[in-house]
């Protein structure tokens, strides 16, 4: 199976240099004394989360062969899709679960995108229909070459930064962002540990790497943690590329989760979705070593009950 490479994602990033934002990497002086916490808000894109990257590198390197790009997604990715699709002309249609929370079906709609709902577990079959009538080009959210090398982007731009990381910690749930950022971080910061987070509830990852093998949770299961973008598993290419690059997985509580939340938006003044806060839940659980830390937040793209209901479980610490 062929890997991304260094090049590949270094040619990615100049292929979305002119649509997607350069996040800072900014220095958390509330994290702890011996390991320095650095933060990637990847919540600063422009649609909220870190899809922009691999959804531009791979609907660019299509756009002259397609009118009709496709994508299944429960929000991130579907969002990211509809507005690289958007940017180069082309109509996008997008497959999403019906418990996908609306503020990200919606965002979609208003990017131009046809959505189409799913049920649980049938978003993939129903792409693939919609990929059939329409005779477009299916872009996964994570399963894809181009995809994985544009969210290793991101880990590029890690490395640039801050050279001296000693530890990269990464929400893992397909594996594209893990993939992608682990392929980078360990060709320019080779002393650096990187470690995927992920929930509890959807520790499939962590599971299968102790296996050496995928190993399959239900979708019921996977669907239990309130980090609704962390519900998948990875693939065979996307598994290849963790077994080599992950020193290890972290997984997280719904309380850990919900308390990353928190932290973000009390001390760093960041809005985090769930899924986007599980790399700081796996750094306040230590354990990985000292030296400068940095976590990648992911998406900020939360319903805002859900923000409130959050907010107020705790006072800020």
């Amino acid at each position: 199976m062929e890997r991304v490479t260094i090049d590949d994602i270094r040619a990615a990033a100049e292929r979305i240099r002119p649509h997607v934002v350069r996040t800072p990497l900014l220095a958390a002086r509330w994290g702890d004394a011996e390991r320095p916490l650095w933060v990637k808000p990847e919540s600063l894109q422009p649609i909220g989360a870190f899809k922009m990257r691999g959804a531009f590198n791979a609907v660019g390197t299509v756009r002259g062969s397609t009118s009709d790009v496709v994508a299944y997604s429960s929000g991130n990715h579907a969002q990211a899709v509809a507005y690289a699709a958007a940017a180069f002309g082309l109509r996008a249609h997008i497959v999403m679960p019906r418990e996908t929370p609306n503020i990200k079906v919606q965002a979609t709609r208003d990017l131009g995108a046809r959505v189409v709902l799913s049920e649980a577990g049938q978003r993939e079959t129903v792409a693939a229909e919609v990929l059939a009538d329409t005779g477009g080009v299916m872009i996964p959210p994570f399963d894809h070459p181009d995809v994985i090398a544009g969210q290793g982007t991101a880990g590029l731009e890690i490395a640039e930064d801050l050279p001296s990381v000693r530890t990269v910690l990464i929400p893992v749930s397909g594996g594209g962002l893990a993939s992608g950022v682990g392929t980078a971080i360990r060709a320019l910061c080779p002393q650096a540990r990187i470690f995927g987070v992920e929930p509890e509830l959807a520790g499939d990852t962590a599971e299968s790497l102790r296996a050496g093998r995928r190993v399959d949770w239900s979708i019921e299961d996977r669907n239990r943690t309130i980090a609704d973008g962390l519900r998948s598993q990875p693939s065979e290419l996307t598994f290849a590329h963790l077994q080599r690059v992950l020193d290890g997985v972290i997984t997280v509580t719904e309380d850990e989760i919900r308390s990353a939340v928190r932290e973000y938006a009390y001390r760093g003044r960041l809005v985090a979705e769930p899924s986007g806060a599980v790399a700081l839940a796996g750094y306040r659980q230590g354990g990985t070593g000292d030296g400068d830390t940095a976590v990648i937040l992911s998406g900020g793209n939360i319903e805002p009950s859900t923000l409130r209901q959050i907010l107020t479980e705790a006072a800020p610490t």
